[in-house]
């Protein structure tokens, strides 16, 4: 999932397809970039530049950024996306093309020069990427294509293994929320070996994409704790009591299970020390190889146009990379709590709020919650448990609920003609529909409509991946006004599922009190005000706009030795910006409190009519 979100109004195309006026790209000509403002240049001399870079569902991009963490400029390079039913495609070749053109165009717009750029890190989707032994693509697509050798995370086709693999009750599933997602890796890669028997016979190395992205630019092909524990069920805590941060070292890779990869079906990829699927393992942020590779670093059309040797920091998941990003941003006000701040930090949970939605909290012991990702040890803030809880579709579902409606491309006109976004046009109606019906509140109008947000399954807490998104209260009307209410009673509905996810964390260990959201999501007003209203606590945004990028680039100054650990860079580096706080309206609360009641409800429904249509079909 990426932090910052294309939506369906942007210029990109949809999944699979062209935009009408878009003409076909020659493979060789540069990309087109989209570009963010800088600040005003700083003198060359002796400054320091960290560079970060994110491959999101929809675009890659790259930021740079100052000792102080400001963002100095920012670009972006669509990338292309493949989707066929329960199958979405990508390809390492044209990412990596894409990441050129960005980070050329970043440097560009920044006014750094490529001696300025003292370290740099990647964060990406956690997408399957298959290789050759020569690094060569190797298809992961029905269609044998051979540039489609990526499986990305949103990708739902190994369903059924996931199913098979949790049957087995391996011990190594306590550490995921007690079931495998078909969104990680070892049911894919089941499906693989299964389906694709020539690709699986192929491939030389199985990667995460964003240890591909390091891989690619180093030659090293040491994994991170964060990819390899969060997406494919290595045991970081194998290293608790050897390894520390500090001492940071490329660790021979004792957290596989090899018992488990055998009753899976997947043995081979035991041998030769695990060759496949990563011999060695680094906490996030420690310096990978020699850095920069030469060849990397040259400013060809598809090369980066930095310095060779830069030092280039272990990666990190985008959305983990978000919350290395935010999570120190706390107004100074807070800044000197009377807690230490390891447990300050631990009351804390962040949201990266893009085509998903991603819930971070760690703790300082671990904890076991049923139907939430983790623990796990040193995923995103070395040596601290993570728990992930996550929402598969909200952006997505978002783009998805005004996409099919049939008022949709009047009001898209509407908003381009009057230069703002389709969701500000939609928050502006809801504004009116409230004076006018004379509401005593915006959050009212959907009483009698009901979201269950779950139309890419449910990940959290329940972790059904066949849940079924519902949509109560439809009516003949086909008014402008009547999409606006399902897109606001669709925001509420993530918004409870949100509330969901804090509520279990919380009675199962967890004391969060304070939100850090980011993410493209997060500059809709509505979206983030609803939130407030419905978990009831504070959520704090970043400073920076793009707190993914920041995450990445922290890595880089890690690696840089600029910071001797991840979690001081983040304290340095990070800052708060806006913080929303939840109405005082005892009404309000009572209104939510009320709905909440019914999103419960509404999955309980749908079990029970699960069962019955079962039980007629036996």
């Amino acid at each position: 999932m990426s932090g910052k979100r294309r939506g369906w109004s942007d210029s990109a195309p949809l999944l699979g397809q062209q935009h009408p006026q878009q003409k076909s790209r020659h493979p060789y000509q540069p990309r087109s970039v989209s570009l963010e403002m800088t600040t005003s240049a700083v003198p060359a001399t002796a400054r320091s530049v960290f560079l970060g870079i994110d491959v999101g569902t929809g675009s890659a991009r790259a930021g740079l950024f100052d000792e102080n963490g400001k963002l100095l400029g920012s670009s972006s390079s669509p990338i292309q996306i493949w989707k066929d039913g329960d199958c979405v495609e990508q390809s390492s070749t044209d990412i990596w093309h894409a990441i050129s053109a960005a980070v050329k165009a970043a440097c560009s717009l920044a006014e750094v020069s490529k001696e300025e750029v003292k370290g740099m890190g990647f964060a990406a989707t956690c997408s399957l990427v298959a290789v050759d032994a020569e690094g060569s693509p190797v298809t992961v697509s029905w269609s044998g294509d051979s540039r489609r050798n990526i499986i990305v995370w949103m990708d739902h086709r190994a369903v059924e293994q996931a199913e098979r693999i949790n049957s087995r009750n391996s011990t190594v599933l306590q550490y995921c929320g007690g079931a495998l997602s078909p969104e990680m890796q070892p049911p894919k890669l089941l499906w693989v070996k299964e389906n694709l028997p020539d690709s699986w016979s192929m491939v030389f190395r199985w990667m995460d994409l964003s240890d591909w992205l390091s891989y690619r630019a180093t030659g090293d092909d040491t994994r991170s704790l964060c990819t390899t524990v969060c997406k494919w069920t290595y045991l970081g805590h194998a290293h608790m009591h050897q390894n520390n941060e500090k001492d940071s070292r490329d660790m021979e890779a004792c957290g596989w299970d090899d018992d488990f990869w055998e009753e899976i079906g997947l043995s081979d990829l035991v041998d030769g020390h695990h060759a496949k699927i990563g011999r060695s393992v680094a906490f996030p942020g420690h310096p990978l190889g020699s850095g920069l590779t030469s060849t990397a670093a040259k400013a060809r059309y598809f090369e980066l146009g930095l310095v060779a040797g830069i030092p280039v920091g272990t990666s990190l998941i985008d959305a983990h990379a978000g919350g290395v990003g935010v999570m120190e941003s706390v107004p100074l006000s807070d800044s000197e709590p009377k807690e230490s701040d390891k447990e300050v930090l631990c009351r804390r949970m962040v949201l990266v709020c893009g085509t998903s939605t991603c819930h971070m909290a760690i703790s300082q012991n671990k904890l076991f919650i049923p139907g939430v990702w983790g623990p796990y040890w040193s995923a995103m803030v070395p040596e601290h448990w993570l728990t992930e809880g996550g929402q598969s579709a909200t952006g997505a579902l978002l783009d998805y609920i005004v996409e099919n409606h049939v008022a949709s491309p009047h009001l898209a006109n509407r908003a381009a003609s009057q230069r703002i976004s389709f969701f500000e046009l939609l928050n502006k109606i809801l504004e009116t529909m409230m004076l006018d019906l004379k509401r005593p509140f915006l959050a009212s109008l959907t009483e009698d409509m009901h979201v269950l947000p779950d139309f890419h399954g449910n990940r959290s807490p329940i972790a059904d991946p066949k849940a079924k998104g519902m949509l109560c209260g439809l009516t003949l009307d086909t008014s402008e006004k009547q999409l606006a209410l399902q897109y606001l009673a669709t925001v509420q509905g993530i918004a409870y599922g949100t509330r969901h996810i804090v509520e279990h964390c919380n009675a199962h260990g967890h004391e969060i009190d304070t939100i850090l959201a980011c993410g493209g999501l997060v500059k809709n007003a509505l979206f983030i005000q609803e939130h407030a209203d419905i978990i009831g606590c504070p959520i704090i945004l970043p400073r920076e706009s793009e707190p993914v990028l920041l995450g990445a680039a922290i890595l880089g100054a890690v690696a840089a030795r600029k910071y001797c650990s991840l979690h001081e860079a983040m304290k340095a580096l990070n800052a708060a910006g806006q913080v929303i706080h939840p109405s005082k309206d005892p009404k309000v609360k009572k209104y939510h409190d009320a709905k909440y009641r019914i999103f419960r409800e509404l999955y309980e429904q749908q079990l029970s009519h699960r069962s019955l249509m079962a039980e007629a079909l036996a």
